[in-house]
């Protein structure tokens, strides 16, 4: 067979960056005696791989949970001692089309996108690229490109990369949230929607701050959109890219990208998102007159990029938490003094949203979506993702925590001996596409 052109470079790329080659650690039963294992360990993952004597009981409580909260999917990974013991998904992924949710779906990330830009940012201290103190606005500082005009307030030159990671830049919600007001950026600095980072750049430049840098603590979603634009000033690279190319890729989390606004525009194995009984429909974040869904085109989700806009599996958002986790089992892709960093603070933590003690907590929501990560002290780490927002706002959290820890609590240390990131089944390898006589392909 012979594979000419693009679809030549697809099955490469997928090859190269998707497949790599795992040694596998696992006694368990349901965990195939191979020494090679293959694929994005989402799309390798099934609802039954979880099947144990509490898969019944777990299955009962999310189940109750999703009911009682109006939930129209999740997904479900927890892991122990750094090991995936139960990954499993519920309800629907997209219910016009009757497909029911599983562990290779993909999800919005909302604010939990802000973990994955804090170990961005960490890894470029790391290698000397950036440091924490260094300013980022004005003209000896990284981002001082003219075109976003005249700095108003001089207090603006004092802020820090630190300053942006724990949100004490000198913004407030005051007003509301600027990030999702994107047309009223766009008309406050005379952009023609859709708005863009250089459009919120402006209109920063052009505003005072509502506390001198360092003072307060402001949550600012905008303050990690510059994040992201830090990022490419000083890589070179897209945002995306850095991301994937340095911090994911290099430990096998293949199938994690920055999400896209449209229905029409997702990626094949992400949900469908709902929002809340009753929410209202709003302008379209590019300025056309038609009232759209906020999660589908009324909040602009490719700006928020890093600072909301990351779609992910629970199974791989999962193993990225073990990357970051300061355990002992799988090599971590920070320095422990650079984790110790992140969550030092427990009232300013870096990407994290909270840290007391040993327990780190990163949530998300907007329309659409609900996420929360927790690492715990005691080895273990979970993370809950649906694709349908709920009434309660940020207060629903409480209600994710208090259902996981009954769960946890009832299996307490019987959960399988099995580690699902390595897990594969043999049809995988049979699917894989045959290539031969490689000097036909054509070099473009």
């Amino acid at each position: 067979m012979k594979v000419k052109g693009w679809k030549f470079y697809s099955v490469l790329i997928f090859i190269v960056c998707c497949l790599p080659i795992y040694m596998i650690s696992t006694s368990s039963s349901n965990i195939s005696p191979s020494n090679e294992l293959i694929g994005p360990v989402n799309q390798r993952l099934t609802n039954e791989l979880s099947d144990f004597e509490y898969t019944p009981y777990i299955n009962r409580q999310i189940e109750r949970f999703m009911e009682r909260s109006e939930l129209m999917g999740a997904s479900v990974a927890i892991v122990k001692d750094e090991e995936l013991v139960f990954s499993r998904a519920y309800g629907y992924a997209d219910y016009e089309k009757g497909e029911f949710a599983s562990p290779q779906n993909l999800f919005r990330l909302a604010s939990v996108s802000k973990l994955v830009t804090g170990v961005a940012i960490m890894k470029l201290v790391e290698n000397g690229k950036l440091r924490l103190n260094d300013k980022v606005f004005g003209e000896n500082a990284i981002l001082n490109d003219s075109l976003y005009g005249e700095i108003r307030d001089e207090k603006i030159k004092n802020i820090t990369i630190r300053h942006l990671l724990e949100h004490t830049a000198g913004w407030t919600q005051r007003y509301g949230d600027p990030a999702f007001n994107p047309l009223v950026i766009a008309r406050r600095v005379g952009d023609n929607p859709p708005a863009t980072i250089d459009t919120y750049l402006k209109f920063v430049f052009s505003r005072r701050l509502h506390f001198p840098p360092g003072t307060m603590y402001s949550y600012s979603n905008m303050g990690y959109m510059f994040l992201g634009k830090v990022i490419e000033e000083v890589t070179g690279m897209k945002y995306e890219d850095y991301v994937r190319y340095h911090i994911l890729l290099p430990y096998d989390i293949c199938d994690m990208y920055l999400a896209r606004n449209l229905y029409e525009e997702k990626y094949p194995n992400e949900v469908r998102y709902y929002e809340q009984e009753g929410s209202l429909k709003i302008r379209a974040h590019n300025g056309e007159t038609a009232l759209v869904a906020k999660a589908y085109g009324g909040n602009d989700i490719e700006l928020l990029s890093s600072a909301g806009g990351w779609v992910a599996s629970a199974p791989e958002l999962a193993k990225l938490v073990t990357l970051i986790d300061g355990g002992s089992v799988v090599a971590d892709c920070l320095s422990a003094e650079s984790i110790e960093e992140m969550v030092r603070n427990r009232d300013r933590p870096l990407g994290w949203k909270s840290t007391n003690l040993d327990n780190w907590v990163r949530t998300g929501s907007f329309a659409g979506t609900v996420a929360m990560v927790v690492r715990q002290s005691d080895g273990i780490s979970w993370v809950f993702l649906s694709n349908k927002s709920n009434w309660q706002g940020p207060g629903f959290y409480h209600e994710v925590k208090r259902v996981m820890n009954r769960i946890i609590r009832k299996v307490n240390n019987d959960w399988p001996n099995q580690n699902l990131f390595n897990y594969y089944s043999p049809e995988s390898l049979s699917s894989l596409p045959i290539i031969d006589d490689v000097n036909t392909f054509p070099v473009n």
